[in-house]
């Protein structure tokens, strides 16, 4: 007999306990890596001002580590009323929606912030591929990787039509021409670059890679409304 077949298995309230805690200690390691960055940035956020902050990469860091407690709280909310109404998987669900929203909305807004020359200075396209990733730097291909790394990691477990890396890849590519489109059209003063494109659809197609495990797995979640009542089965004649 094989003894660990006998051990019984962690309870769910267990395994979900040391979820948030790795959560946690995932969350202090890279707010230790970037503490410095974050200090220099708080000043100018705390103080409500939007350039310094808002249009930086560092303020969008530092805003998305402080909204954090209110998105999980969201998420909470949004669980409880889902367990309420007996629909299954109620937090994978909730997690998943807000974790999209909180995690791409404020590089969105980072990246359609206005430059000096915003309304004044025509739209600016690069269509050359490879020719402005030279120019990045490091920071900027991380930052742009990030965009849509939060859509590409839960779009595939929320939404079972999005459980493929090409889907997702192909989304993250259609997001990213949506916003270089947007700043072309509003006059933001910022390049329409076809290498953040590539680089932004690259990071939503590697975070799906990275939550593949979950979405792999896992059932279509059913939709928040009511669902029709069965029709009875006809009875045989005779």
């Amino acid at each position: 007999m094989n003894d660990d077949a006998l051990l019984p298995r962690p309870p769910r309230r267990t395994r979900g306990l040391l979820l948030l805690g790795l959560a946690t200690l995932a969350l202090a390691g890279a707010a230790f890596v970037l503490r410095g960055p974050l200090l220099m940035s708080a000043p100018t956020c705390l103080a409500g001002r939007w350039h310094g902050c808002y249009d930086t990469f560092n303020g969008v860091v530092f805003m998305t580590l402080i909204t954090l407690p209110l998105a999980v709280l969201v998420a909470w909310v949004l669980a409880r009323r889902r367990r309420a109404a007996g629909l299954p998987s109620a937090w994978r669900l909730s997690l998943a929606e807000v974790g999209m929203v909180h995690g791409t909305v404020p590089w969105v807004w980072m990246i359609l912030m206005p430059g000096a020359g915003a309304g004044v200075v025509p739209g600016r396209v690069s269509l050359v591929p490879l020719r402005d990733l030279v120019t990045m730097g490091p920071l900027g291909i991380v930052g742009n990787l990030l965009v849509f790394a939060s859509l590409g990691f839960f779009g595939p477990v929320r939404f079972a039509a999005l459980a493929s890396v090409p889907r997702v890849l192909a989304l993250g590519a259609g997001c990213s021409v949506l916003v270089e489109s947007a700043q072309y059209v509003l006059w933001l003063d910022r390049v329409s670059s076809v290498d953040d494109v590539l680089v932004n659809a690259a990071g939503a197609a590697l975070a799906a890679v990275a939550s593949r495990r979950w979405w792999r797995t896992a059932e279509p979640f059913p939709s928040d409304g009511p669902q029709p009542a069965p029709a009875p089965a006809a009875t045989p004649a005779g």
